[in-house]
């Protein structure tokens, strides 16, 4: 029998138990688990697990219940990959109430956080990932000082009893699998972002040295140590400690592009790591696609504007995204062109970090006199019906670890204007136009050639609908299936060469 795996999902209810908005690493996450779930060959093999922080000691859980967490934060409707926007459900009706301080201090919190401005928002967003990571290790050592202090429990004939060896109340009876069918050779897998937990790499190396596993982590980017002008401070301090941490310990090292397999391995040998695997891109997903349910924009919603009248981009408005440089090609296209042959521009996400001062450029110009607008938290009818109506889309992000906007637009059969930096070229290949994204002038004359050439955009828009190959995950899945059960040999990191995943 194949070697189990077990995929730690602890960071999805990390985010669940603190009510915070999902981010794209949490929503791709769940889509590769669900793909990993539903394979054939995954039955019998493929286990999800979160962490018991009282025994130290990792738990099983059945994939409803990761369903039910994603559920819950998520909201109503299936939201996008690439722009997630909704505030998580309160309690299903007929659900166990969980009355306390905890919870009314929970739903004080939230809404104090959806009363305040946009632009504090981001700012709250900011201090509340690092106040996770701070939470987690303090809960951690208060459990294990607690422990500590209790007596240790003692089996029938007097040995100490096997840690992590009894039902944990609330989980279901399977929650001891794991302890008990865990062998030598199984892998444990972190496909999301384990960095919220300050001190999962103590936590996972208990948990591979007891159990002989091998690890595996995929990395989305390493955005906060390659460019930490675009975090909040202490995110970046956390995130490099963990990084630092986990990367050694690593058996096989996935990333969601070829872009960030080579950040990795530059970063590994400038920071002196000794890698044990070879960092290996994996195929992802193409993200959110059409429904077989057709809506016009008029019968989705009031705040959408008429088809084919505007050009699109699907991002949470922060400061890496560059939603400037647009606002700049856009007020230079109104004073050289008639406003009337300018399409409107079309912001579609939340407001994130680090844009204070556009935001406010956008307010002191009203939003370039209605040219541009910005469509706030967009629902999945929303964003559909905006992908479907638009003439182009724009993604002229100046980092990222994959580009799930560009390939969203791809499978609507809208062109899209894209950065050539880092991984965007791998999301938009041939099929995409680039531009520099720290270049007016560069982007000016592409957009505006784009524009004026109506029959052009037509017939790339018809090639974009011949050519495009969506991606579905469970290609990911049998990807990421495949990749745990080859065994790289490790390479001093000098001499490590990149590979792509068949």
């Amino acid at each position: 029998m194949s070697n189990r795996i077990w995929i730690d999902i602890e960071d999805l209810f990390v985010y669940r138990s603190f009510g915070v908005r999902l981010s794209g690493i949490q929503r791709l996450e769940f889509e590769l688990c669900r793909a990993l779930a539903a394979l054939p060959q995954s039955k019998g093999r493929v286990f999800f697990v979160r962490h018991d922080l009282e025994r130290e000691c990792l738990i099983t859980v059945p994939w409803e219940d990761v369903e039910a967490a994603f559920s819950v934060m998520r909201g109503e409707g299936r939201g996008s990959l690439a722009c997630s926007t909704k505030e998580p459900l309160p309690e299903q009706p007929g659900a166990e109430p969980r009355p306390g301080i905890r919870t009314i201090a929970r739903s004080l919190l939230k809404k104090t956080f959806y009363a305040l401005p946009p632009s504090l928002r981001s700012i709250a967003v900011a201090q509340l990932a690092v106040f996770l990571a701070i939470a987690t290790l303090v809960r951690a050592q208060a459990v294990r000082l607690a422990a500590a202090l209790k007596p240790r429990q003692r089996s029938q004939n007097g040995a100490a009893a096997v840690p992590c060896a009894r039902p944990v109340a609330g989980l279901r009876e399977t929650s001891d699998y794991f302890a008990a069918t865990a062998r030598q050779g199984d892998i444990l897998a972190a496909l999301g972002s384990p960095w919220i937990r300050a001190d999962y790499s103590r936590y996972l190396e208990k948990a591979v040295r007891e159990r002989g596993l091998c690890f595996a982590l995929l990395i989305y980017d390493i955005i906060p140590v390659r460019r930490p002008e675009w975090m909040e401070q202490g995110l970046a301090r956390t995130f490099r400690a963990w990084l630092d941490a986990a990367l050694p310990l690593a058996d096989r090292l996935l990333t969601i592009s070829m872009a960030t397999a080579t950040d990795v391995g530059a970063y590994a040998r400038n920071a002196g790591l000794a890698l044990r695997a070879v960092p290996t891109p994996i195929p992802i997903g193409t993200g959110f696609k059409k429904s077989d349910r057709a809506r016009s924009a008029a019968d989705v919603s009031s705040r959408l504007p008429a088809p084919n009248s505007y050009a699109l981009v699907v991002s949470t408005i922060e400061a890496r995204k560059n939603h400037l440089l647009l606002f700049r090609v856009w007020r230079h296209l109104l004073e050289d062109m008639s406003p009337d042959s300018v399409p409107t521009l079309v912001f579609a996400g939340r407001i994130g970090w680090l844009v204070s001062d556009f935001m406010e450029q956008l307010r002191n110009t009203n939003f370039l006199d209605g040219k541009i607008i910005h469509i706030d938290s967009p629902t999945d009818q929303e964003l559909e019906a905006l992908y479907d109506g638009c003439l182009f889309t724009l993604f002229p992000s100046l980092y990222e670890g994959w580009g799930l906007p560009v390939t969203e637009s791809l499978a609507f059969g809208r062109p899209c204007i894209v950065s050539k930096t880092t991984s965007l070229p791998e999301a938009g290949g041939s099929l995409a136009r680039y531009i520099d994204p720290d270049n007016t002038t560069d982007a000016y004359r592409v957009i505006r050639e784009t524009i004026e050439d109506r029959a052009g955009l037509r017939a790339w828009r018809e090639r974009v609908r011949r050519e495009f190959k969506p991606v579905e995950w469970s290609e990911s899945a049998r990807a990421v299936l495949r990749m745990l059960d080859i065994c790289q040999d490790a390479s001093a990191p000098g001499e490590m060469k990149l590979r792509r995943s068949a």
